[in-house]
């Protein structure tokens, strides 16, 4: 017995700290938390860390239309002959940004003097190769073009002369001039979860899409929280006609099933990305309600709840400061439940086509625009947003059982 486990002892310590204690040594729940932080911190990251980081990741190129998973294209960038547009870090980050310049698959390339010969990309053995000649200075600045539409450079032996949209009349040489193009306007593009038919990347819509499935999970809860304690704290405490009346009215909403609600729901406030949050928000709360209501039910005749009527406190202080801190381990246990709930009802919404609208990217919504691809080649167009619904659900459920384990004060002792 010398190497017999010693057992946790966490009976001196607050409920609070015994139940996180208790939590941290449940590994599915620490995968589930790791899971869930990961996720959080790519939804708030959003345009910042994705490949693509235009507006609703939506770039698209129809010449690279599903393409597999890891797939490597050549791009010229082509300076937009526009002024620089200056966005701060967090507009970039919560809306994204339209490029400065307009990207080219290439299949190669070759510069000759001043003009660039670019092959454009084709996977087909059968197409004619399509040769473009484009001037480098067109490819490296912001040329301020005229009404004609005329480019404003000239060749004056080996420096090239032309007239900048910001800067005015400026000189370079034109071997300068072609290492720059070289260096900074021809790189590459990597797919790493392939491209969809519009020829978008898969992966920035799927990073874009987290944020919406979470978005949708916290508002709604916050919206089911708030109704659900109200009614059930109300109901519980005060009782007679005021909690036959609310139990009624939780019976009528528990009576209609969840999905056709939300439905209901969606066509009253119309489709979009807000509508969504608030018709899922309105539809969880009755579970919320029920559990608060019979808490508050146990708990209001407590000796400390009486001694508080005793002191004359008000009832208002009583619920929000005596009541509802010892029913909150049962919330927060069907709050990580409904969390999961939600994000399912999200993607299924998109899926039927009455949640988020495009371009906006969402689970739901990839997997309708792609499952006709699952008999296909291309059947990781629909998996990859499906894996992704069923990981978050499932890192949902999973913490969800550990905390109702974790707040079970009974399994102390058995530790």
């Amino acid at each position: 017995m010398l190497f017999r486990r010693k057992r946790k002892d966490y009976s001196s310590a607050p409920l609070s700290r015994m139940a996180f204690k208790r939590l941290l040594h449940d590994k599915p729940a620490i995968i589930s938390i790791s899971v869930i932080l990961f996720a959080t911190i790519i939804a708030i990251a959003g345009y910042l860390i994705t490949p693509d980081s235009t507006p609703e990741a939506n770039l698209q190129f129809l010449e690279l239309a599903t393409k597999r998973p890891g797939f490597k294209v050549g791009m010229l960038k082509v300076r937009n002959n526009e002024a620089t547009k200056h966005i701060n870090f967090f507009y970039k980050m919560l809306f994204g940004v339209a490029p400065n310049y307009e990207e080219i698959p290439f299949s190669s390339y070759k510069i000759q003097g001043s003009d660039m010969l670019l092959t454009s990309y084709t996977d087909s053995k059968e197409d004619v190769p399509n040769i473009k000649r484009i001037p480098l200075a067109d490819i490296a600045f912001a040329l301020a073009v005229d009404s004609t539409g005329k480019l404003p450079f000239i060749r004056r032996g080996d420096n090239i002369l032309y007239k900048d949209i910001e800067g005015g009349n400026k000189v370079i040489p034109l071997a300068e001039l072609q290492q720059k193009v070289i260096k900074e306007n021809i790189s590459s593009r990597t797919f790493l979860f392939g491209s969809d038919r519009y020829g978008r990347d898969v992966l920035s819509q799927l990073m874009i899409g987290t944020r919406v499935s979470l978005s949708v999970g916290f508002i709604a809860i916050a919206i089911s929280l708030l109704i659900g304690i109200t009614l059930g704290a109300i109901a519980g405490y005060f009782g007679g006609f005021i909690d036959n009346i609310i139990v009624w009215f939780i019976n009528v909403v528990w009576s209609v099933p969840t999905l056709l609600l939300v439905i209901a729901i969606t066509f009253v406030l119309g489709k979009g990305f807000w509508q969504v949050f608030i018709a899922v928000g309105l539809t969880m709360w009755v579970e919320v309600a029920r559990v608060v209501r019979g808490q508050v039910l146990s708990i209001r005749e407590k000796e400390f709840v009486e001694a508080a009527r005793a002191l004359g406190y008000k009832n208002g202080r009583i619920i929000f400061r005596h009541i509802l801190p010892n029913v909150m381990g049962p919330v927060i246990v069907i709050s990580a439940a409904n969390f999961a709930s939600a994000i399912l009802l999200e993607a299924g919404l998109s899926f039927l086509g009455i949640g988020v609208q495009p371009p906006t990217p969402s689970w739901g919504s990839m997997i309708k625009e792609n499952y006709g691809y699952i008999i296909l080649d291309y059947a990781f167009l629909a998996l990859l947003p499906g894996i992704a619904i069923m990981i978050m659900v499932l890192a949902f459920m999973l913490l969800g059982n550990a905390l109702r384990d974790a707040l079970d004060v009974r399994a102390v002792g058995n530790e």
